[in-house]
């Protein structure tokens, strides 16, 4: 094949792996419409059912750790089937109908059963998806492919939460706001037949099939999830700067959603520009968005306004990148054919190092309010120098 062909055929190439890309963005887009728009409600509607504050806080707590520790499992399945596309569209699926079918909860168990099980079907579906996803980055660079997606990806996390405000204003139903998700549902699993029926087989737009590669993960894939860990631990939830906010009354409480949108609308954006970067400039884009959010916690949690929005900026860029070119370095770390079980213990500790950081975050922000800046601002330095470790690995 000439020059001219070969340009021809990698041009045609990136432009189905960014079809894809945009395709299952699209597909993540409507899910958050559903889980999002879901979540944003879920606790004043367990409320109204009867359910008690320790209730909702168990269930959220649990559903977290669900969603996540059971993720290494359905990686690991994923692999071992490479049914990759079935695992996908299978935790979609039971998103969409488990989130409306909220509707019809006639009390508070069955609405915590349906919560939870929307929880599990992430933990089905996220594994599977990240690996497909990353076939199709591979062409047009990690970083972008996810980004990408995270962009497309927080434009629903958005948009639902308001689009359900404004339906409870208007009706002031909870079963109406639960069962008109059932539209972004639906159309959450026919932008994904669809994506299946055009590539039905992904790893194709990697360009190559790679040589199956029979040894274990490496040290330096190890060490990148212990930084991993680090930075997980160390960045404080929404939920506790919202606490500190209302408690010192850094703003009025209807103030306090909008910071909220704010964070989310910098996160889209900070998704696909560090992806960008990270395709340009490597692991020095991870280190440079943990120092970024390693000074958010100074600031979120001062008693100042303008210093908590530059806080809360920080915090937004730091989401984006860790859920764009965190995943991203993850396929440039594992061989193809071990990328669902990679993403699945990527995303199992990921989720358990936060659940664990913010409880004891939590507890410090009762004792020791500097201390929690401490703790957190420390762990996520300590991240930067593993960071540091192994990009000289990786240059060496």
């Amino acid at each position: 094949m000439d020059a001219p062909n070969i340009d021809m055929a990698d041009t045609t190439l990136r432009s189905r792996a960014l079809t894809f890309v945009v395709l299952i963005g699209v597909v993540s887009l409507l899910a958050d419409m559903v889980y999002e728009g879901g979540r944003s409600i879920s606790g004043p509607y367990l409320a109204l059912l009867g359910a008690s504050g320790t209730v909702v806080g168990l269930m959220a707590g649990m559903g977290e750790l669900v969603a996540y520790g059971l993720r290494s499992l359905f990686g690991y399945l994923s692999d071992r089937t490479r049914r990759y596309w079935a695992f996908t569209i299978a935790g979609y699926a039971i998103t969409a109908l488990a989130v409306p079918a909220l509707a019809l909860a006639g009390n508070w168990q069955i609405a915590v059963l349906l919560l939870t099980l929307e929880r599990v079907s992430k933990a089905i579906r996220t594994p599977a998806k990240d690996t497909l996803l990353s076939y199709a980055a591979t062409s047009i660079g990690h970083g972008k492919g996810f980004g990408l997606h995270e962009a497309l990806d927080q434009i629903g996390a958005i948009a639902a939460p308001l689009t359900l405000a404004a339906i409870l204003a208007w009706q002031e139903s909870y079963q109406l706001a639960f069962a008109l998700l059932l539209i972004p549902g639906g159309l959450t699993i026919l932008v994904l037949l669809l994506a299946r029926a055009r590539f039905p087989q992904p790893l194709d737009l990697m360009g190559s099939t790679p040589a199956i590669i029979t040894h274990g993960f490496t040290r330096s894939f190890w060490l990148y999830l212990t930084a991993v860990g680090l930075i997980a631990a160390g960045f404080a939830d929404f939920p506790l700067v919202a606490f500190h906010l209302e408690r010192q009354s850094v703003f009025a409480t209807a103030w306090i959603p909008v910071l909220y949108a704010l964070a989310m609308a910098v996160d889209a954006v900070a998704a696909l520009l560090f992806g960008l970067l990270f395709d340009r400039i490597g692991y020095g884009a991870l280190m440079l968005a943990a120092l970024l959010s390693a000074g958010f916690a100074p600031l979120a949690f001062s008693l100042s306004a303008p210093l908590v929005v530059i806080g809360m900026l920080l915090w937004g860029i730091g989401l984006g990148a860790q859920e764009s070119i965190l995943r991203a370095a993850v396929a440039t770390m594992v061989p193809v054919e071990r990328r669902g079980t990679a993403y699945g213990l990527f995303n199992a500790w990921y989720g358990l190092a936060w659940f664990a950081g913010s409880a004891v975050l939590g507890v410090l922000y009762d004792l020791w309010l500097p201390g929690l800046i401490a703790v957190s601002v420390g762990l996520q330095v300590l991240a930067v120098g593993i960071l540091i470790s192994i990009t000289r690995q990786h240059t060496t």
